[in-house]
């Protein structure tokens, strides 16, 4: 019988007690999966369902910077929400490197950002990058290599999430199954952030916990997700990479094609996880359309586009329709909307919209 509720768990202010905010029920959205019930439909999202799209020409750092800058500019006027320090004075990057060499987030975009908030008055050393896998991170170059030593974002703190540092034991994501995947790096991060103790508890278990520094230590965070295929999710994008790629413990998800993708949702409706949680950007220099999440340059688009949005479940049905265009071209099957279940979860819990069919496009102009 499948029992327990998600919830969000953070500290008082006063003495030292725990609150819990309880979200959706996980019974309801893993029956949903399982027996293939519709939840009744939330109400109209908040997010504006608004995408802006910039062109690219030569996917270089002056090529990015432009781009950047110019969506940026126009999110602030449209928005009336100037990205600027605030109380916090820094600013983090949720970048992508999982899928290995060859598909993460192009350094390029992360140059352009980091740029446009340096120009907004942040500190270098107050924009820092938050990434989950050591190896991947260091394979890919965002961390130097053990030969070179380079350092390719100097200045910039690197977070490592699964070295376990940046978890607090006192917010965390409460799901009761599965119990825990069993994966060396995996349990190694949860020991950390469970006090480095050598054996957890079933509780302990339960519990992914989440990147802290995105949603405590910063004014703001900015996605910076690549798009591939997903076996069980259907879509690795925005909402993959601010969820179970940003937390502890959520490899166990993916022994259920059921409950990965409530899980995703669950995690991107977490209120203090979305409240800083300004924008997306997508670059289309490179995404998959099968064989993901692990690289495979036969089965890659590249298209000079990048897009932005406050809307990751937007930015993700779009992108969910690229990857079935690419793979009807080459004669695959199309990624179905049961495969690609998220994007429905996530619209039931108000995260964005799914709707493709109104989507409010902002095309800004060429590169000069």
């Amino acid at each position: 019988m499948l029992s327990g509720k998600v919830r969000t768990c953070r500290p008082s202010t006063g003495p030292r007690e725990n609150h819990m905010r309880y979200l959706l029920p996980t019974t309801a959205l893993i029956l949903a999966a399982l027996t293939g019930v519709v939840l009744p439909a939330a109400e109209s999202p908040v997010i504006p369902a608004t995408v802006w799209e910039q062109k690219l020409s030569d996917f270089s750092d002056a090529d990015y910077r432009y781009a950047v800058e110019q969506l940026l500019q126009d999110f602030e006027r449209t928005a009336h929400r100037p990205l600027v320090p605030g109380a916090k004075k820094k600013v983090g990057l949720k970048i992508y490197a999982d899928s290995g060499p060859g598909l993460a987030t192009p350094f390029g975009l992360v140059r352009g950002v980091i740029t446009a908030l340096e120009k907004r008055g942040f500190a270098s050393e107050n924009i820092f990058l938050v990434g989950l896998n050591p190896l991947r991170l260091r394979l890919t170059g965002f961390l130097p290599s053990f030969s070179s030593g380079v350092v390719p974002f100097p200045g910039h703190p690197v977070y490592v999430l699964e070295s376990g540092k940046f978890y607090d034991p006192s917010w965390f994501y409460d799901s009761p199954l599965p119990s825990r995947f069993d994966s060396i790096l995996n349990d190694q991060a949860v020991k950390n952030a469970a006090g480095g103790k050598a054996n957890t508890t079933v509780e302990e278990d339960r519990k992914s916990f989440l990147a802290t520094p995105l949603f405590l230590d910063a004014d703001f965070w900015i996605n910076l997700p690549v798009v591939t295929d997903h076996q069980v999710l259907g879509i690795n994008g925005a909402l993959v990479n601010a969820t179970l790629w940003n937390a502890s413990n959520t490899f166990r998800f993916f022994k259920s094609p059921a409950t990965a993708p409530a899980a995703v949702a669950e995690m991107a409706a977490i209120p203090e996880l979305r409240e800083g949680w300004v924008l997306n950007l997508v670059s289309l220099q490179l995404y998959q359309f099968i064989g993901g999440p692990y690289f495979n340059s036969l089965y890659t688009v590249s298209e000079p586009r990048l897009w932005m949005s406050a809307d990751p479940v937007l930015l993700d049905s779009l992108m969910l329709e690229r990857l079935n265009a690419a793979r009807k071209r080459t004669g695959f099957d199309p990624i179905t909307e049961d495969d690609a279940r998220l994007l429905e979860f996530a619209r039931q819990l108000g995260v964005g919209s799914s709707d493709t069919t109104h989507v409010d496009w902002q095309r800004l102009g060429k590169q000069p």
